[in-house]
């Protein structure tokens, strides 16, 4: 097997403005991403809420491309649907241009650092977090396995997907340090790709840190929906961090402390996102597991 077509995406959520810039600067400059043995193309996902620097225009593209849920031309008439649907027809498997990796670029507000998303745990894709966790040490691996990514999400599109998650940033902005290390991530995918294409990738026994999905916990609300506790304050940034049962993850506004009412320890990210508050998620929580990668 080998990588015949990549696709760089940014701007899937339109004010997330790091993956949109730096795919403006390949347009710009595309032999920065040139590599022989592979085509890279380059596509800004939702290019009307980038020119409103808003997540959507409708509904949340990144939610778009569930299949199960996709209906026929037409009967949903909604911006996200429709650029789902020519996202998939140019670049799916079926499609235009069908593409065998997507590198799906995004920004965050919450504390998670350098963070690579996997949809799916399969040998060439761990085998590739390995080794970009090797180059770039303070990366971190999260899999979003179980928890419906693979589904209805853009990069959903290509066998082999990944993205690029930075943060803490505020949405609208721009950070020149985060931009640099994204950008460094993004080409030393390209480089392992070329190498594996060509067979020059070493295959070594090594280790791989990954924080897996578990599930989402809410803000507290009333019955109203409204919500009734903010992050506690030790938590607050505090993501990767080992939470165990019975240690505060929310305070009331009246100065109540709220504990973690799990019997699983768990290691919570994406604390306090601000764009997950509508989706009722206050929280990701995941297990760190310890993988041993074999060269067979």
């Amino acid at each position: 097997m080998s990588i015949k077509r990549v696709l760089l995406v940014g701007g899937t959520h339109g004010n997330e403005l790091m993956g949109v810039y730096l795919i403006k600067k390949f347009e710009r400059c595309p032999e920065l991403v040139h590599r022989s043995s592979f085509e890279t193309l380059t596509v800004v996902g939702n290019p009307r809420a980038v020119e409103e620097c808003v997540r959507y225009i409708d509904q949340d593209l990144n939610r778009s491309f569930d299949l199960e849920r996709w209906q026929p031309e037409g009967s949903n008439n909604s911006y996200e649907n429709q650029r789902a649907r020519e996202i998939r027809a140019k670049f799916g498997q079926d499609g235009q241009l069908p593409i065998d990796l997507i590198i799906d670029l995004h920004s965050t507000t919450s504390n998670v650092g350098l963070m690579l998303i996997l949809d799916n745990i399969d040998t060439f894709t761990l085998r590739l977090a390995a080794h970009l966790t090797s180059r770039h040490p303070t990366l971190r691996v999260y899999s979003s396995a179980g928890s419906n990514r693979n589904s209805d999400s853009l990069r959903s599109i290509a066998k082999y997907k990944i993205a690029i998650e930075i943060g803490s940033i505020a949405h609208g902005t721009i950070n020149s340090k985060l931009f640099q290390e994204n950008e460094a991530i993004v080409q030393t995918i390209l480089d392992y790709l070329e190498g594996y294409n060509s067979n020059a990738v070493e295959l070594e026994e090594s280790s791989l840190t990954v924080y897996q999905y578990v599930g989402v916990i809410d803000y507290p609300k009333d019955d109203k929906g409204e919500i009734q506790a903010m992050i506690h304050p030790q938590l607050q940034f505090e993501d990767y961090k080992l939470l165990n049962p019975g240690k505060p993850i929310f305070l009331t506004f009246e100065g109540e402390a709220i504990a973690y009412s799990g019997t699983l320890a768990v290691n919570p990210v994406f604390i306090g996102e601000a764009a997950y508050m509508e989706k009722g998620i206050a929280m990701v929580l995941t297990e760190e597991k310890k993988l041993r990668l074999s060269p067979d």
